[in-house]
């Protein structure tokens, strides 16, 4: 497979351009555990069109993800981690299958309002001391891996899930990029097998994914330095800033 072939159409400009956003997005996606799905396919959709960003986000975060587990290896919950895959990773293979880059308009506001009024809600169940069990997780992540299947930009609904079962900081960070990691090899394997992983695919997928690999050690020396209060603020925000933008995504459709 000569992989330069995938770049045929695209300008050294252009390389540069998505090489950039990629590192940034990286960084943001180590800090926050989200940002990599959203940020991409601003600069990939006007490239390449909007039908192979999943499976590039999906070769990508192999590598990112996988650079996240080394750099926050220490603050794994493999329990939940273990909980969440076994919960999402039948359903993400259907999600992949069907490959919808948003079911509807109506689903995303739904979605959406719910993480927004996630927030609020979390810190109300943690002042009351409740928190999702085992069991509630399990069930969130089969929806959740549904929507992680087909489209990007769903890493926000798994933060969430995350924070709610009681884990903070650095925690959320590395559990998301094991959880991450097994989904992208579910939807890398559907992808394959329906021929939807072309050069082109590919040849993004692995640049991207390379760009992004100093990112996750850069990303922990942010989070080292920042006190958890102030890093679960950041996450709050982002599940709040994450639900907006599908609220909108669906007004424009």
């Amino acid at each position: 497979m000569d992989l330069t072939q995938g770049f045929a159409d695209v300008s050294i400009y252009q390389l540069i351009l998505v090489s950039a956003v990629a590192l940034f997005s990286s960084v943001v996606g180590g800090v926050t555990g989200y940002g990599n799905s959203v940020l991409l396919p601003l600069v990939l959709v006007p490239l390449i069109g909007a039908e192979p960003v999943v499976p590039i986000v999906s070769i990508s975060g192999l590598f990112n993800n996988m650079t996240r587990i080394v750099a926050f290896r220490s603050f794994t919950d493999w329990k939940r981690a273990l909980i969440v895959i076994l919960g999402a990773i039948v359903t993400t293979a259907l999600g992949a299958f069907t490959y919808t880059k948003l079911t509807s308009a109506g689903v995303l506001v739904v979605i959406g309002t719910m993480l927004v009024l996630s927030v609020p809600l979390r810190r109300l169940l943690l002042h009351l001391e409740i928190r999702l069990r085992s069991g509630g997780l399990a069930v969130g992540a089969a929806g959740f891996g549904f929507i992680s299947g087909g489209t990007t930009g769903s890493g926000v609904i798994l933060l969430s899930l995350l924070m709610a079962s009681g884990l903070t900081g650095a925690q959320v960070i590395a559990t998301d990029a094991v959880i991450s990691f097994a989904l992208s090899v579910t939807k890398m394997s559907v992808f394959w097998a329906s021929g939807a992983l072309t050069v082109q695919v590919v040849a993004f997928g692995l640049l991207i994914g390379m760009v992004g690999i100093p990112a996750a050690f850069l990303a922990r020396a942010f989070v080292a330095r920042l006190p958890v209060h102030v890093h679960t603020s950041i996450l709050d925000a982002i599940v709040v800033v994450g639900g907006i933008a599908m609220i909108a995504s669906a007004f424009r459709q």
